[in-house]
């Protein structure tokens, strides 16, 4: 399939699951129950089968993860400045702007995307972001927060570093994706061989994980709509959406990835934002319609934009 048909079915599929919630032919709580499958059981089944069965060979993990968040820390340090200068918003919005403009949504769209454009092998150099992505991200959004408070005045005993870093790592290992890709790495270093039936029973669940998280994407977005903070979204969404795969080709370019590893590093990088964006915004008690804005807006435009960087890249690495 090509590109454009690929990116036509991807987003199509998303397209189709927002009719079916917006003219409520399904009810939201389909939407839920779908989200939840491919986070608890789907995708870390998909994740593991990776794991344990992909051909890393030339990967280069760590100057993949070097391009990739290279662009992570710009299109951050962009979306922080430009929410507190262009729009006068606080340290604590901020945060949640930097997230919004550097999170992508690598799960729920950037699987099915890479398997349908690029295939099983393009799935698994996309595994080697997924693997470290959540905690980076995750660590980095909660230390950032806790600088912001201080900053903006703003104390809470629940607060306490000591405590918000212990309840991380508690949440980080609780995490259906990171036991999935520990438990195949696991897998992997013990050398044995997956048994057969066991292996067709993860590869059953874990192939449907791409279109029902799709689907189940769609539906997300109905939900959480558009609402107030349009320019304050746009501009976030176009730093996630050009700045940061800009930056990635850039380092990817600078530093030797190989071909196919930047294709993919790009690729990830000009996905937009996804759930994560607008959870750590309600977690953090702010800016909540910013990151669902512009998690929605950037999700709109992305149709035309991952076209774009996925041609940009293909033409230069062939």
């Amino acid at each position: 399939m090509g590109l454009i048909q690929t990116i036509i079915v991807v987003f199509g599929v998303i397209a189709i699951a927002y009719a079916a919630a917006h003219f409520k032919l399904l009810d939201e709580r389909v939407g839920d129950g779908l989200s939840d499958f491919v986070f608890m059981i789907a995708a870390p089944l998909l994740l593991f089968r990776t794991m344990v069965t992909a051909d890393f060979h030339g990967a280069a993990p760590w100057h993949l993860w070097i391009a990739y968040f290279a662009g992570v820390v710009v299109a951050w340090a962009a979306s922080d400045l430009a929410i507190k200068i262009m729009f006068g918003r606080d340290n604590r919005a901020g945060v949640v702007a930097g997230v919004s403009g550097a999170f992508s949504n690598l799960v729920f769209l950037g699987m099915p995307l890479m398997l349908g454009v690029f295939g099983q092998e393009g799935f698994a150099i996309l595994s080697l972001i997924v693997a470290v992505h959540m905690p980076i991200m995750m660590a980095a959004s909660i230390t950032l927060h806790e600088i912001a408070m201080r900053r903006d005045g703003v104390f809470e005993g629940e607060a306490h570093l000591g405590v918000v870093v212990l309840g991380f790592f508690k949440s980080l290992l609780r995490n259906p994706f990171v036991l999935g890709i520990l438990a195949g790495w696991i897998w992997r270093l013990t050398g044995l061989q997956m048994p057969v039936i066991a292996d067709s029973l993860i590869q059953t669940l874990g192939s449907v994980a791409g279109p029902v998280a799709l689907f189940a994407m769609g539906m997300g977005l109905k939900k959480f709509g558009v609402t107030g903070h349009i320019a304050a979204s746009l501009v976030m969404s176009a730093i996630k959406l050009f700045i940061m795969p800009a930056v990635v080709l850039a380092v990817a370019m600078l530093i030797g990835l190989p071909p196919f590893t930047a294709k993919i590093a790009v690729a990830s990088a000009a996905l937009p934002a996804g759930v994560n964006s607008y959870l750590i915004a309600t977690r953090f008690g702010t800016g909540q319609a910013l990151a669902s804005n512009s998690m929605v807006m950037a999700t709109a435009l992305s149709a035309v934009t991952m076209a774009f960087w996925i041609s940009v890249v293909t033409h230069i690495f062939g």
